[in-house]
């Protein structure tokens, strides 16, 4: 899917979001580039969920500038939506139906004709092996083959970013690891990830890393930038040393 503009997919220029009195979101700015695995990382309560509202078009900002895939969050939100995908860590597939049915409502979701569809759901189904499992229940499936439908879901109309909000939480070791497998052939693909979590060794795996603070990004650059700037040896130390200091956590 193409996008409106070539450039940063995500930019940022003082957006803020405040309710009443109650600043959620204070004046960010950050660009992110075609292809980068952005993590978005903060203690609960930091902003950061609010922040990933308005830049998926869910949440009007108050003030500030920004873009998605060439798209003004302020003026052009449902153009937003047609061109990212999102997952959460709350499961987003239906149990209830069976895998293609799955595929099949959500590439009508985004407005796929039945044609290509059918064509893009076998061509998923065999890339991750579940060609004979089409016909099965999602919630009867194993938690690592969910997620790595819900992920393929999220990009079956090629958007030009997806955002994955803490899209491994509770799940083990290896089956995070082969998620961050997908995570890096999406972004080879030029696909754009923006991501939270609240594990510190994936933030190892993004390229660049925005630590919020109280509504504010108090630091942003490649984790080895960052362990070298706070002279820490860990990304769960940089995270540390910085949530030590926050007053909105919840």
């Amino acid at each position: 899917m193409k996008t409106a503009a070539i450039g940063p997919v995500i930019r940022c220029e003082k957006l803020t979001k405040r309710f009443g009195a109650f600043t959620a979101v204070d004046a960010i700015s950050f660009a992110v580039a075609p292809g980068e695995i952005f993590g978005f990382l903060g203690a609960n309560g930091a902003g950061k969920t609010t922040a990933m509202r308005m830049l998926c078009g869910l949440l009007g900002p108050t003030e500030g500038a920004a873009s998605v895939a060439g798209f003004d969050v302020f003026t052009q939100a449902e153009r937003i939506k047609q061109h990212i995908g999102y997952m959460s860590q709350k499961f987003s597939l239906y149990e209830d139906l069976t895998v293609r049915e799955n595929i099949r409502f959500y590439g009508g979701i985004y407005g796929l004709k039945t044609a290509a569809i059918r064509e893009k759901t076998d061509a998923l189904l065999q890339r991750l092996g579940l060609e004979a499992e089409r016909n099965t229940l999602v919630g009867s499936l194993p938690l690592g083959w969910k997620q790595k439908l819900a992920f393929s879901v999220a990009l079956f109309h090629d958007p030009a970013v997806v955002f994955l909000d803490e899209p491994t939480g509770g799940v083990d070791p290896i089956t995070r690891r082969q998620f961050w497998d997908l995570i890096y052939e999406a972004a080879a693909r030029g696909v754009t990830v923006f991501i939270t979590t609240h594990y510190m060794d994936e933030a190892e795996y993004c390229d660049r890393v925005s630590i919020m603070v109280d509504g504010k990004i108090e630091a942003l650059d490649k984790p080895a930038g960052l362990k070298q700037q706070f002279g820490v040896s860990t990304m769960d130390e940089v995270f540390l040393h910085l949530a030590r200091g926050a007053k909105n956590v919840e």
